[in-house]
Parts: structure tokens; sequence; C-alpha cells
């Protein structure tokens, strides 16, 4: 296995094709991440010589299953300094295990005069839940404002965060400003009336050094997608009291104690959460994630990270016609911009046929576009496998552009 940065990018088959007659330049990992041969070969190996079901049958087939099942499972825990595996709750991404908490936990405590802090940069995934729970359960939607660079007003945060505050949730990193954001010190105000805190970790555990002890987080849910794993898999961590205090989502087997015609008991955690079949495959190749990314080093992933990030940017505001979103530095390693009187989407096409790959629109992030006061953005974002050429690519698609559309 490949443990350094300068030659990580040959373990990802992908990034050896071309697209439109050029090389391709992959720069939308904060939509999805490559997966190197370690994580697919993984994956083709459980199926090929483990395949089975876990916690349920004897034979060996299900014992290697369910051990590469639990591995992983204490893999991610060790991963972002959990106390005990058990607080790891394997969900199909981000996305689930927000709602999780959402359903689980905060429907359960919430009531009329609640209220639920969070900000006007999140993701949808980290909005919708709390709008649709506080209209559930009668508590009360309340924003920290952003400062005019994108970072979070921390005076905003401390008159917002009061004796009505129940919970907190917010992304650790946003997918669209690259605002690193200051969850420790945001926890530690939850805490101090308090409320509980909730992290959206998809942007920031696939790039920073996560421990969720010094991050101050009650709960937090990432994806095995954007960190070199597999799709429809993902992770909730809890703090085994509050993981405690949810009720389980899913229904069904494996994640009963007891059931009678009438009744039942719901399992321990994490199985209580995790009803039927599980993604086995997903699981095991998200273990092989961790131990690539591992090998590798994530303090050094992350100084890489920003470092591209922060290049990008300096980069990108000194093209004329240009505008880049979110502070200069330091921010995590994407960037989203506009070209005057180009749409974002024509912007991408440019790009596609000059083999450039990058994102285009809202980016699931409607009430920060309104912030902004633009419709949508492009944005170019960067991983372990990036480098400073494909930021020059980068540029150069920015300069084709502006050809092609006569500027």
């Amino acid at each position: 296995m490949t443990a350094t940065l300068a030659s990580c990018k040959r373990d990802f088959p992908i990034l050896g094709r071309e697209v439109h007659g050029h090389p391709l330049v992959y720069l939308d990992s904060a939509a999805t991440a490559q997966k190197p041969r370690a994580v697919l070969e993984a994956v083709r190996r459980y199926y090929e010589q483990s395949n089975a079901n876990v916690h349920r049958s004897v034979h060996t087939l299900a014992d290697e299953a369910t051990a590469l099942y639990e591995g992983a499972r204490q893999k991610v825990a060790a991963f972002i300094g959990a106390e005990r595996p058990e607080e790891v709750v394997f969900t199909r991404g981000t996305t689930e295990g927000l709602n999780f908490v959402a359903r689980g936990w905060a429907a359960r405590h919430l009531k009329p005069g609640d209220e639920v802090v969070t900000s006007p940069m999140e993701h949808h995934s980290n909005l919708i839940p709390w709008q649709q729970v506080c209209r559930q359960t009668g508590a009360r939607l309340r924003f920290i404002e952003l400062s005019p660079d994108g970072t979070i007003d921390l005076q905003s945060a401390a008159r917002v965060i009061g004796p009505k505050t129940r919970l907190v949730a917010l992304s650790a990193l946003s997918n669209v400003l690259g605002t690193i954001n200051p969850i420790a010190a945001i926890a530690e105000m939850a805490h101090a009336v308090g409320a509980v805190m909730v992290v959206d970790g998809a942007q920031s555990v696939p790039h920073q050094v996560t421990r969720v002890q010094e991050l101050g987080a009650d709960f937090l849910a990432f994806s095995g997608h954007k960190m070199c794993g597999p799709t429809g898999i993902g992770v909730l961590w809890g703090r085994m009291e509050r993981l405690e205090e949810m009720d389980p989502i899913l229904y069904g087997g494996e994640m009963i104690a007891y059931v009678s015609r009438d009744a039942a008991t719901w399992a321990a955690v994490p199985a209580k959460f995790e009803g039927g079949t599980p993604n086995i495959a997903g699981a095991v190749g998200l273990g092989a994630a961790v131990d690539y990314l591992t090998a590798i080093g994530m303090e050094a992933i992350e100084a890489h990270d920003r470092r591209l990030g922060e290049l990008a940017y300096r980069r990108l505001a000194s093209v004329p016609g240009v505008t880049v979103y979110g502070p200069p530095a330091p921010r995590g390693g994407l960037v989203a911009f506009n070209l005057a009187g180009i749409h974002p989407h024509d912007v991408a096409q440019v790009f596609d046929a000059h083999g450039v790959a990058i994102r285009a629109g809202h980016h699931c992030c409607q009430p920060l576009m309104q912030w902004l006061d633009v419709g949508s953005t492009a944005r170019a974002s960067f991983y372990l496998y990036n480098d400073e050429s494909d930021i020059d690519r980068l540029v150069e698609a920015v300069e084709a552009t502006k050809r092609y559309f006569g500027q």
C-alpha cells in the first residue's frame, strides 16, 4: 500500500483515464471521493471469499463476515477517537445520520418553546431535519449569523445560544465556503446551557484530524464515500449516554432484544439502530479506506488539502472577472467561484470539455446562496490525490472558458 502523498495518485485507477481527449483532473471530491485499489480490492475480496450475513449464523463465512464488519467499526472508532466501538452506528451516510438524531433524539426530547440553533451555511441535510422536527414539536429554529467573509460570527453565537437552546447543529467545514468552523468553541457554549452539540462532519472527517472528545460533540455524522470508501455507508457517532436516550428509527431484524405478539424491547447500542441486513461490503470498504488514510497520515492530508485550497483561492482571485467566496485562509481544500457574466453550469461544461471535473449549482445550500446573493456557483474541491499541477489546469480552464465566451 502506498503511504505517501507524493505518489498516491497512482493508487486511484480512475485518475488514469482521459475525458474528451484530455487527462482527467478530478476536482469534485467534496461531492464524492475517488477510490484507491486497496478499497476496491477489499470489497471484491469480501464478495469473493467471505460473503454472508452478519450476526446471524455460526458457519465459517458468517463468522468471517461478522469479524470484518465489526472490525470496520473498531477501525472507524479509532480513526475518530471514540472511547468505544459501540458508539459507532453504521448508516447510509451523513444525511441518514443527521436524520437519526432529529427523529430519534430531538423528536423525543424537544418541546414547545425549546430552540434549535444552526447557521445559514448548512447543507440541506443539516437544515431540513431541524426544520421538520421543530415543526413537529413546536420548537423554534434560530440561526447564528455569518461574518462578511463567510465565517461564524462568535458574538452572534453567544447571543443566539441561550437558556432555551436544546440542540446546536453545525457543519465542521462548509462545502461551499471552505470555512473551518470553531466547533469546540460553539460546543462549549452549547454545553454551558445544557444543549446537545450535533456536528455535520461530511467535509471535515475526510480532510482533517478528527477527535470527537476534543471537538466537544455529542453526535458526529459523516459519509464513507467522501473519504475514499464506498457509497451507501456512513457513520453516526454519539456519546453512549446520548445514544441510549434515542429511539430507534428502523424496526425489524436484529435490532431487538425480545419480541412477543404485542410488544418488543430493543437490543443494546449500536444494534438498536442497525435493523435489517446492513451494508456489509460498504463497511468493509470503509474500513479499508480508514486503513489507507491512516497509512498516509491525516495530519499530512489536512495540511496538504488546506494548502491546495488556499493556493486555489489566491490563484483564482487574481484572475480578472472571477469572484471567489469564503475566507482566504485558513480554509479547507475547496473553492467556490463565479465568472462574471457566465452561468456556473456553462463554466462546468467548458471545464469538462478540457477534462476538468468540477461541480456547479447551489451545492444543496440554497439559504447560503441567498446570503451570497447568487443563484449558484462553480466549485473545485481537492483531496490527497490532487497537486499543484491540477490547480494549473483549473486556472487554464478558467482562461479557456473566458475565451470561449468572448472575454
